[in-house]
């Protein structure tokens, strides 16, 4: 089995407490109810409060182990140290409770009083069994996320596979028209597939919006090739958001897009543009009013909702064709 650290959320640790209030809150009704000289509250004050004392020291050895001890030992002994610590957390936070309400007047605490270790010593094996069970369910837990990373990674190599063939597909067919007609841009034409290819096998699904946009530029002067330099990139200054991760082939897709659906023979401007969660690209191409979602925007709408990164829109805007990416946070 996988070896895990024992996280757990701080707001996890808040629930922890309160359920142990509870637990103890209760094992307190049952001392209250089975004898008569526990009927008081000062037995429901002890037991919630021994609760609340070991889910603290609970938090506490478990934080220092997971920041300290485990970063610094072989994992082997992970699960030893674990469970050692689970047992002190019991063991300790009972015994401190004991010792801090024995300055008061408890009747639960003389009836307890002479054999109160091995109570401690008991509690401490019920924090070890928990931290156990605990412990398995993490580790269950962590299979489950390890999988479904698996399965969302394949899903998303089977989606960017879908974009280079097409791509590739196309570069190429260029590059046949031009090898009896011009073997120079045919040359400068290969050299630029060449480099967009290294870029692409990239094996990151998200990249920063200056690599995408690095590539995007290869995309655009390859083809230009073809169309004879009437596909004109306007890039809006993107310094501010350059670290920004979105999905590899997300804007190249879109301009891609625009010079299949939106070229007429005449110069095709397009223009990308920026803001906090907005990434617009728009151009001066043919408008069409009912957008069909084919192969590559299908893949990449799929690809943003697969990686929790937003969505894919459209609109029509001062006579532009216009597609967005909504970023989420």
């Amino acid at each position: 089995m996988q070896k895990v650290e024992l996280k757990i959320a701080p707001k996890d640790w808040l629930y922890i407490i309160i359920i142990g209030a509870f637990f103890g809150f209760f094992i307190s009704l049952c001392f209250y109810f089975v004898s008569y000289d526990l009927q008081n509250i000062s037995t429901i004050v002890f037991s919630t409060s021994t609760a609340i004392l070991i889910s603290l020291f609970a938090f506490f050895l478990i934080t220092i182990s997971n920041k300290f001890i485990l970063p610094k030992v072989n994992k082997k002994f992970w699960y030893l140290i674990s469970f050692v610590f689970s047992f002190l957390s019991g063991f300790l936070g009972f015994t401190f409770s004991f010792l801090l309400f024995s300055f008061g007047d408890f009747k639960i605490l003389h009836i307890i009083s002479p054999f109160w270790i091995y109570i401690s010593i008991t509690i401490g094996f019920l924090t070890f069994l928990v931290g156990l069970i605990l412990h398995q369910f993490i580790s269950m837990k962590y299979k489950n996320e390890e999988i479904k990373t698996q399965v969302l990674e394949t899903k998303l190599k089977a989606l960017e596979n879908e974009l280079n063939p097409h791509f590739l597909f196309n570069a190429l067919n260029s590059v046949s028209e031009l090898i009896y007609q011009d073997q120079k841009k045919a040359e400068n034409a290969v050299i630029e597939i060449s480099k967009f290819l290294r870029n692409a096998i990239n094996k990151e699904s998200l990249i920063t919006l200056e690599t995408e946009l690095s590539m995007v530029k290869t995309y655009v002067n390859i083809e230009n090739v073809r169309f004879d330099e009437k596909i004109v990139l306007n890039i809006q200054n993107f310094s501010e958001f350059k670290n920004v991760k979105i999905p590899k082939f997300s804007i190249q897709l879109l301009v891609e897009n625009a010079i299949k659906h939106g070229f007429l023979g005449k110069p095709l401007n397009i223009d990308i543009s920026f803001s906090k969660n907005r990434i617009m690209v728009q151009n001066n191409g043919k408008i069409t009013n009912i957008v069909k979602f084919g192969t590559g925007l299908s893949n990449l709408q799929k690809r943003l909702e697969l990686q929790k990164v937003g969505n894919l829109s459209h609109q029509i805007l001062d006579e532009k064709m216009v597609f967005i990416i909504e970023l989420k946070g």
